[in-house]
């Protein structure tokens, strides 16, 4: 501000470029303007009028928000509903899928740190142009495997029935060195993958850094809270999206018969396979038709200048912003290491830091094991299950940060206020977490697993007299509910020999292994012996569990906003973005890429009835220890809970808000500035 008022350069805007002069040329000595470029919207000299309605924070977050629900549709909606067919169409076990999801966050890892220290002094809605069109190059890359793989080619089906000695039936066996090329399909989809992580990078990152830029610190939270809310619908419309399409076949048009032995599939057979590229391609052209209102965002919005002027820093008082405004860091890649080092030892901001860490490995430990959680302790199905959990997470979480972005604006709270909320909403949401103790469900009967065949064969041991001449395999779960009420592993272990349609509903006869029913004066209404399908649970608590995890989740993602609030405020204003850069790369590394496989790891602990195939190869978890299940997920979340309180509380101490002199010389030297000009 030379010329026009005193220069104070401990509170100089957060870009180097801001509150500056541009160098004059020689022609023009006198004609200096600020290098602020916070020019109009467009491109070059193509400035449409129509274009400025845009030009202002809230058409920015609008564009924000429309990348943020595409990133959330591809990311963490449509591959995770699409894995399951990519692993049977692809030959792909589920350790070589769960590498294919967790190169996203490889690649956010490897770059977060980068793009966001040099995206700092960039244009950051460029990067975001630059994020769209990786975005949709990833979702590309992703689908094409479905074009070069050719058709689907499905083999015979398996029956389900108890088959006598002699009739003909598909021959089984273990043939192990049995190889196909299609799991080479694997390298093309890590590819997309992360490529999707390298244009999710500056969203999350950049984007959010200049939200913070662009409004004032009043405002901020509500806006980011907006952006993340807005995220969160990417989820829930991948899932409805890719659930809907898996509904269609792989190839669009169903093959009426291969050979004279196929026959023509329906959606209920087990080697049905949906469309799951369709959504990828969609999405792709959608997210590269966002590089165009990124690409004509000027680098700063109208009135950045004026805003930054008048914020009053709450930097940590450790000296850093001193630091860093004396020595100019950041400027080049040889102040990296300073920069980050400044960062590291900043006791508030990695407390910050460990705390949402936390809190993100038990959000993605959910969000990945809820709907599995949810089939197994209330008997429902896996898509209705699947349902269910969305219907919780997502609108719970994005009201949780609506709410708080709405509550910090509103109460103009600062840098340490913000933090304390976290630990009043950090505490609700760790006693909810109690529902765990009272909601949990006991395991229905199970043949073979929790009780014996009438009497007969023994316990973890599904073969009994009753079908030891069936040839049933354990690779095929088709469970099936007896009129004795129990459960039982598929037809073929029930003993059942033939079945018949009843209104279109398939039912199960000449059971050899279903007891009588319990109630015997019902014995002439069954004019059958088995249904498909786990018998109906005994357990009431489904309404009081997603009710309390409900409110449960809210009160987690209330302190999601106010900690990236908390971060942006904690730090010196040119290392803002470098600062989510640095959170992310924790976030990653502590949270959501140990969630999944620590939640992952105690549910495999309570299982009970593993799948095992004629190889003898240990395949998935049939049947779980309920009971056993809820302790060990609410003692993680617990845990995980009580770590998050610790360090939030330890920001609180260890926050030291800059001097009050220093903040009342910033509002004298802006009303002096106001004078002068």
């Amino acid at each position: 501000m030379k010329g026009g008022g005193i220069e104070n350069p401990v509170f100089e805007p957060s870009s180097p470029d801001l509150g500056r002069q541009r160098q004059a040329s020689p022609t023009e000595v006198d004609a200096s303007v600020p290098a602020a470029e916070e020019g109009p919207c467009g491109w070059g000299r193509c400035t449409p009028k129509a274009l400025q309605l845009c030009n202002n924070p809230e058409g920015y977050l609008a564009a924000y928000s429309l990348l943020a629900i595409f990133q959330g549709i591809v990311v963490n909606g449509l591959i995770n509903i699409s894995i399951s067919t990519i692993e049977k169409r692809y030959e792909l076990n589920s350790s070589l899928t769960g590498l294919i999801s967790a190169s996203y966050d490889i690649a956010f890892c490897i770059l977060s740190l980068f793009v966001s220290y040099f995206g700092e002094r960039g244009h950051k809605p460029r990067w975001l142009a630059f994020s769209a069109f990786m975005l949709g190059l990833g979702s590309l890359i992703f689908s094409l495997p479905h074009f070069s793989s050719g058709k689907y080619q499905y083999g015979a089906k398996l029956e389900d029935t108890c088959q006598v000695p002699g009739a003909s039936s598909a021959n089984f066996t273990c043939n192990a060195s049995t190889k196909s090329s299609l799991h080479n399909y694997l390298y093309v989809f890590i590819l997309g993958q992360l490529l999707l992580g390298v244009g999710g990078t500056p969203l999350y990152t950049l984007g959010t850094a200049f939200i913070d830029d662009s409004v004032p610190k009043h405002k901020s939270s509500l806006y980011i809270g907006i952006g993340y809310a807005m995220s969160l619908l990417g989820p829930a419309i991948g899932y409805v999206l890719g659930g809907q399409l898996l509904n269609i076949y792989i190839d669009i048009q169903i093959p009426e018969r291969q050979d004279t032995t196929y026959t023509k599939m329906d959606q209920d057979d087990p080697r049905w396979l949906g469309a799951w590229w369709i959504a990828f391609v969609a999405c792709c052209f959608a997210i590269w038709l966002l590089i165009i209102p990124f690409s004509c965002f000027p680098k700063h919005l109208p009135g950045t200048a004026k805003i930054q002027a008048e914020k009053i820093s709450e930097t940590h008082n450790d000296g850093s912003e001193v630091l860093v405004e004396s020595k100019n860091i950041g400027k080049s890649f040889k102040d990296f290491p300073m920069a980050l080092l400044i960062l590291l030892k900043n006791p508030v901001l990695m407390s910050l830091i460990i705390a949402s860490s936390s809190e993100a490995l038990v959000a993605t430990g959910f969000a990945t094991f809820l709907p599995k959680f949810i089939e197994n302790q209330f008997g429902k199905t896996s898509s209705f299950s699947a349902t269910l959990g969305g219907l919780v997470l997502i609108p719970a979480a994005a009201l949780g940060q609506i709410i708080s972005g709405i509550l910090v604006s509103k109460c103009k709270l600062d840098c340490k206020s913000i933090i304390k909320f976290m630990i009043g909403t950090c505490s609700v949401a760790l006693l909810l977490n109690t529902v765990f103790l009272f909601a949990k469900c006991g395991n229905e009967p199970f043949a073979g697993v929790s009780e014996t065949y009438n009497g007969t064969g023994m316990l973890y041991n599904l073969t009994a007299p009753c079908n030891a001449n069936c040839g049933c395999l354990r690779s095929m779960y088709y469970p099936v509910c007896g009129r004795d009420e129990v459960q039982y592993f598929s037809p073929c272990f029930a003993g059942c020999s033939s079945h018949l349609f009843n209104n279109m509903k398939k039912m199960y006869q000449n059971c050899s292994c279903i007891g009588r029913p319990k109630r015997e004066n019902d014995s002439e209404d069954f004019i059958f012996e088995a249904v498909p399908g786990k018998c109906p649970t005994r357990c009431k608590f489904l309404p009081l569990f997603l009710t309390f995890f409900f409110f449960t989740v809210v009160f987690t993602f209330m302190a999601v906003t106010p900690t990236t609030v908390a971060i942006l405020r904690c730090v010196p204003d040119k290392q803002r973005s470098f600062a989510l850069g640095v959170q992310s790369v924790f976030l990653r590394l502590l949270g959501t890429v140990p969630g999944p496989i620590l939640f992952g790891v105690a549910i495999d602990n309570s299982c009970t009835l593993w799948d095992i195939d004629e190889c003898n190869t240990k395949g998935a978890c049939w049947v779980y220890d309920n009971e056993k299940m809820a302790y060990l997920l609410m003692g993680i979340s617990a845990a995980c809970k009580i770590i998050t309180i610790i360090f939030v509380v330890m920001a609180v101490y260890l926050y030291k808000p800059p001097p009050a002199s220093a903040a009342q010389s910033q509002k004298d030297s802006e009303m002096i500035s106001s004078i002068r000009t």
